[in-house]
């Protein structure tokens, strides 16, 4: 069940794996370490599920809950919104060389909004995904998004400071949190400067190794 909560117009929701104690990035993120130093292991359990293989041209992996998580939350998005960080390539200006961290054919097979403070020019990819780059805020992204999904779900795919941002700017609809079993000590917390958003728990799924959570954000 997917807790819509504005029939007839594209529903914003959020996932993000998080550690027990609240980070959902390492220490010292880098390019040689997106996620930062032991980031990577908030993600193993979906690396390890069939579903995230097929979709990033990848065989085997293995099927149950997890896969099951994947596809859900993959399916039926119609529009992506990400940080420059996200996307990669640095800060400042552009490198146009740069065209992310997913090869030539990502995995998004739709418009993905990049937010970012510097000028960019649309950029295709195969297999669908177009990457725009917006330079006007969270708001303008959104909507930008909004037209490119139709009623199909827009997905903010992170990272924390881009899920914080429309957190507290209260744009989410529906948050799903993936509780890894481990502890970072240090890196990037989730809420933070957030506000205090009335969160509504509607579904726990137990998996192997995470526990996934979904939450309400009621108005």
């Amino acid at each position: 069940m997917r807790p819509d909560v504005h029939p007839g117009m594209s529903t914003v929701r959020c996932q993000i794996s998080m550690s027990l104690d609240g980070f959902v990035a390492g220490p010292e993120q880098s390019l040689a370490h997106p996620v930062g130093r032991g980031g990577l292991r908030l993600h193993e359990w979906m690396f390890a599920a069939d579903r995230w293989r097929e979709q990033h041209g990848l065989a085997g992996g293995e099927r149950g809950v997890d896969a099951d998580v994947v596809e859900e939350m993959t399916r039926d998005v119609g529009a992506y919104v990400m940080g420059r960080r996200m996307f990669g390539g640095g800060d400042g200006p552009w490198d146009e060389t740069w065209q992310g961290w997913w090869g030539a054919d990502p995995p998004f097979h739709t418009p993905v909004l990049v937010l970012t403070h510097h000028p960019r020019p649309p950029l295709p990819m195969a297999g669908g995904t177009e990457f725009r780059f917006v330079t006007e805020g969270i708001a303008a992204a959104l909507d930008q998004a909004r037209e490119a999904a139709g009623d199909r779900t827009v997905a903010i795919a992170g990272g924390a400071s881009t899920v914080r941002q429309y957190l507290a700017a209260g744009l989410v609809d529906t948050l799903d949190l993936h509780i890894v079993p481990i502890l970072l000590g240090a890196g990037e917390r989730l809420f933070v400067d957030v506000g205090e958003p009335d969160l509504e728990q509607v579904r726990v799924i137990a998996g192997p190794t995470v526990t996934h959570v979904t939450y309400r954000v009621r108005r």
